[in-house]
């Protein structure tokens, strides 16, 4: 078969897994750009489907620990919302719902023999980006080559989510080698934005970042080495969590570059609050992922952490330093109101908010850029041979196969250059905390200089990446939408880099208007619940504790 007989198959076998009950007869019009909506308009949702479609994750689980809902009827539930999000947006490479409910129905029985839980996500749905093995099923990752091999095990997450209770039942698209902020492959094309079919979803966990978007999920699990947990939460007005390396088990996830160990990939929720993504963490984390992986770091949740700046937060005592612009690249009007937005609402809220320098951003993401392409595609390059299907456009963004590939020697330095860096930027924030007397708590800061992007536009992974080098913590947090009335573009700007000159001619106020704006809220490595009650906290103050 020719590699494109095996995608069309693989394509077929996707779509033919949705029921015939739950396919769409009339597809909203072309003319319209959101498919928000057409879950309540279809009729292939009940009224009480919509609502346990609509609510948190934390109130299902509370319902079905409770027993005032079944797992069967939530997996039901998001397995037809799930299957319109793939007719509508294509964000699925699996998708398996006799699995799910025959899994629900176990849940179900276990409740009513023993009255109780089997874990905290007891009977959750829970979508995985497809990276995550799940044994008998495909992992193809957005490649050809890997069509058709099944996997012989879980990976770590998935046994230990499987442990807390959880359901799978879709596993998402990916771009072609995860190395792009955009989601296509040619296996099943363009994943697209719900929102708006003419913004990307973003990537590498754009699949997930849609079907969350869509409420075809609630918390999905993406994973992030340059920003691809974050840039789809920015894209779909949602939370997402990078947490620093250590903190989450990755074991036996598939992957694109095995073994670069100088940037890690982490994984982490995409998903409405920092509420639910807190029930995640706090799930994950209890069953011990350092018994499994042993990369994980022996830290259970530190509630009392998460306490700390509760208490900076109830005496207006948080000490934020914000940028926006890194040097490179100015972001474009939309993204800067939010940045200034943010940090308005703290500084009305009484807490100290200041500027900070960002430290080398400019070096950071040339290093960062040179370990991403420090193989010269070798890597990537083989899978797409073997099965002969060309390279997306989009991936010399990334992996710049121009660039030499580093000798053994060549990659010991970048291993010393990162850590070199990532000290001084720590001797970077004692400066500034002896200067002003105070701890910094986090960093407000563009998570990337579009809102939502058109379709093959992104460009620019610096805002992203730096943090990945510096392996912060950094938690996305939905803040307003583009007005073109007010998002005007500043003719007078001189382009500070080639880059930038690319990036602003792109802006144009009337396509991008409603696009999602967001910032991340960055915080040193380990801080995952400090950084997400600040998040939490921002997300009140401009009216999006849960995101829609």
């Amino acid at each position: 078969m020719t590699w494109q007989e095996i995608a069309a198959d693989k394509k077929r076998r996707i779509d033919e897994a949705i029921p015939k009950e739950w396919r769409i007869a009339a597809p909203p019009p072309d003319a319209a750009d959101s498919v928000l909506s057409y879950p309540s308009q279809s009729g292939i949702l009940s009224s009480d489907e919509l609502a346990i479609t609509e609510s948190s994750a934390t109130s299902l689980i509370a319902k079905i620990a409770a027993g005032e809902l079944t797992s069967v009827a939530v997996t039901t539930a998001f397995c037809k919302r799930a299957a319109l999000a793939h007719q509508l947006v294509n964000c699925s490479l699996e998708f398996f719902p006799d699995l799910a409910l025959e899994r629900a129905k176990e849940l179900d029985e276990y409740y009513a023999q023993h009255k109780k839980t089997v874990g905290p996500l007891h009977g959750l749905p829970i979508s995985l980006k497809d990276q995550c093995r799940i044994k008998g099923l495909e992992t193809s990752m957005g490649y050809v080559d890997w069509i058709g091999k099944y996997d012989t095990e879980d990976s770590v997450l998935v046994t230990l989510l499987h442990k807390a209770g959880a359901v799978f039942y879709v596993k998402t698209s990916v771009p072609q080698s995860l190395m792009v902020c955009e989601t296509l492959n040619n296996i099943i094309g363009r994943t697209l934005n719900p929102r708006n079919k003419n913004w990307s979803c973003g990537g590498s966990s754009g699949g997930e970042g849609a079907l969350v978007g869509f409420r075809g999920s609630l918390i999905g699990v993406g994973t992030d080495i340059g920003g691809s947990i974050r840039i789809p939460a920015a894209f779909n007005f949602l939370y997402g969590i990078r947490p620093s390396h250590g903190r989450l088990p990755y074991g036996k996830m598939a992957n694109s570059m095995e073994g670069q160990e100088t940037i890690h990939s982490v994984c982490g929720p995409i998903c409405h609050s920092v509420e639910d993504m807190r029930l995640f963490m706090t799930s994950v984390l209890a069953e011990q992922p350092w018994a499994y992986d042993s990369k994980v770091i022996p830290m259970p949740w530190r509630q009392a952490e998460e306490d700390i700046i509760k208490s900076k937060i109830s005496s207006k005592k948080l000490t934020l330093g914000f940028f926006t612009c890194d040097g490179n690249v100015l972001p474009h009007p939309p993204i800067l109101r939010g940045v200034n937005t943010a940090v308005d609402s703290m500084r009305k809220a009484g807490h100290t908010v200041v500027p900070w320098e960002p430290y080398k951003h400019s070096y950071a993401v040339s290093l960062a850029n040179k370990v991403y392409s420090s193989d010269g595609g070798t890597d990537i390059f083989k899978v797409l041979n073997a099965s002969g299907e060309p390279a997306i456009p989009n991936f010399a963004d990334l992996i710049n196969p121009n660039l030499p590939k580093q000798d053994l020697n060549d990659v010991w330095d970048l291993h010393l250059e990162k850590w070199n860096y990532q000290s001084e930027y720590l001797a970077a924030i004692r400066e500034f905390e002896e200067h002003h007397g105070a701890e910094l708590d986090a960093i407000i800061a563009p998570i990337t200089p579009t809102a939502a992007i058109r379709h093959d536009q992104f460009r620019y992974y610096g805002y992203a990446s730096a943090i990945n080098l510096l392996d912060f913590t950094s938690v996305v947090v939905p803040i307003t939408f583009a007005d073109k009335s007010i998002d005007l573009k500043d003719e007078t700007h001189k382009p500070l880099t080639e880059m930038d000159k690319i990036v602003q001619a792109e802006y144009d106020a009337e396509a991008y208007h409603g696009a999602p704006v967001a910032v991340q809220v960055i915080g040193r490595r380990l801080t995952e619940e400090r950084i997400m009650a600040i998040a939490e906290e921002l997300g009140r103050l401009v009216g999006n504790v849960v995101a829609s």
